[in-house]
């Protein structure tokens, strides 16, 4: 029988938030035995780095370019010929999703034979209809919430924002969170999965994106400890003193630096101790040396980093993400522990996992094997090019160009250049663009990022040099066609 295949996301998990890699504060027993007995590519990047353009990539293995959402942009119909649950499932496997899909409309199943959906706090997408209908029809994990807290429990009872900095403790028992449900619905499918056929299940948590709610212990955890305050950069720009609890720029005082912190931590830390959970429940039911199991995320999150919050910025904070390749039955002969500095991106996943499902990747897929760059075969990259367009925020539609040493942002509509030297500064504090020794670097991928946007709608580029001012275009035009 074929290996068994799980894709585990995180939402809005940073790339630096692993214990294994270094980071100072943050403990992930779990990921570091992923990693320990597995492969971790240490340059993993989302190219859109919002939920729904990065999900796109996630299921069908494409370019923004390619895939046509280039921003946030909710409510359009996810109408793709090849997806990668359909690829599975045409290829004989079982195939289920657990957790947060964000597609349009929300109960697509996108190839999937069965999702059991949890988006997180989406009330906008409600289109008028009331809050307690729609939540309903559309969440699998409300109504188990009000099981176990009472039929008036609701999602927003904490009433922590879902793009908040704030933090609090999660008010209620720890097994009615939903990262457990989560875990709990992932097992329950092992439970039903048809034993005669390999399966794909996809376990997708929505921790650590806001609400910043983990259970009280991993709270206490990190407000207990002296935590790593933010970076700060020479070129950033001040923001408000009191900033909005949903805003994407602000100063906050130290005290709430640490409870935000303490929030996105303690979520981090019990999402990994569930994702434990996933593997003893694997291990249980004997299947655990024949499974193959990737970890990443959507994208990261800027915690306060430049004075910056949320996601959609090209800093490494918003668009730097994890991704473990862990093969605890050494199906692919991967040497534990192994880095890989191989620019990789969120496309690369569907090869990837179809490659060591073996299965062969529809036509168009523009992802590579990230299994074969682990053993020197297949194709490389040399950069990345990525954006984000926001259409009512001025200064903030943003290109940008990775190396593994360099990284270089272009805003569209103001025409300000950054240039970083990742190889000395990878947490971004120094804009060298104005810097001679600087000058051959800056031209060269401002040359390369002029080619990448050469013929796109905007009119960013005219093939030689780049165009300020054009309005940033996501690439639908409808709320009904792709």
């Amino acid at each position: 029988m074929k290996p068994n295949i799980i894709l585990i996301t995180a939402d809005q998990m940073r790339g630096d938030c692993i214990e294994a890699l270094g980071h100072p504060d943050i403990k992930t027993p779990y990921l570091n035995t992923m990693i320990n007995h597995g492969a971790v590519f240490t340059n993993a990047y989302s190219a859109t780095p919002t939920c729904i353009p990065a999900r796109a990539a996630l299921f069908t293995g494409l370019s923004q370019r390619s895939h046509r959402r280039v921003g946030y942009q909710d409510c359009i119909d996810w109408d793709y010929e090849n997806t990668l649950p359909q690829a599975f499932a045409d290829g004989g496997y079982h195939t289920q999703c657990v957790g947060k899909m964000h597609v349009w409309p929300p109960r697509k199943l996108m190839g999937f034979h069965n999702v059991v959906l949890h988006d997180g706090f989406l009330p906008h997408r409600n289109k008028n209809t009331p809050a307690n209908r729609w939540w309903d029809r559309v969440d699998d994990y409300l109504p188990y919430l009000q099981r176990e807290a009472g039929y008036q429990a609701d999602i927003a009872d904490p009433g922590i924002d879902c793009n908040s900095w704030d933090a609090r403790p999660w008010p209620l028992p720890e097994h009615a969170h939903p990262t457990n449900w989560t875990v709990s619905m992932s097992l329950d499918f092992l439970r039903r999965r048809d034993p005669t056929k390999p399966f794909f299940l996809w376990t997708s948590f929505v921790a650590p994106h806001p609400p910043l709610l983990p259970p009280d212990c991993y709270f206490r955890q990190y407000m207990e400890k002296d935590l790593a305050l933010p970076v700060h950069g020479t070129w950033e720009e001040d923001g408000p003193e009191y900033p909005d609890v949903d805003c994407f720029k602000g100063h906050l005082a130290d005290e709430d630096i640490q409870k935000m912190r303490a929030g996105y931590y303690g979520l981090i830390t019990h999402m990994d101790h569930q994702i434990g959970r996933l593997l003893r429940g694997l291990k249980d039911e004997g299947v655990l040396n024949q499974t193959i199991i990737l970890f990443t995320s959507d994208h990261g999150e800027m915690l306060g980093d430049h004075q910056m919050f949320r996601k959609s910025q090209p800093f490494q904070g918003s668009v730097h993400v994890p991704m473990i390749l862990y093969d605890p039955g050494n199906l692919l002969g991967i040497r534990g522990g192994t880095r890989c500095d191989e620019i990789a991106e969120l496309r690369d996943v569907m090869p990837t996992l179809l490659s060591a499902a073996g299965l062969s990747c529809p036509e168009g897929v523009e992802g590579l094997d990230l299994a074969a760059a682990l053993n020197g075969e297949g194709e490389t990259r040399n950069y990345l090019h990525g954006e984000h367009t926001a259409q009512s925020a001025a200064g903030q539609s943003a290109q940008y160009i990775v190396t593994k040493t360099r990284k270089y942002i272009w805003y569209s509509d103001t025409g300000r250049e950054l240039l970083f030297d990742l190889e000395k500064d990878e947490m971004e504090r120094s804009d060298v663009s104005g810097q001679k020794e600087y000058e051959r670097d800056l031209s060269e991928l401002r040359t390369c990022l002029t080619a990448e946007l050469k013929g796109r709608e905007e009119g960013y580029s005219d093939g030689t040099a780049l165009i300020t001012g054009r309005k940033p275009e996501v690439y639908l035009k409808n709320k009904t066609n792709i």
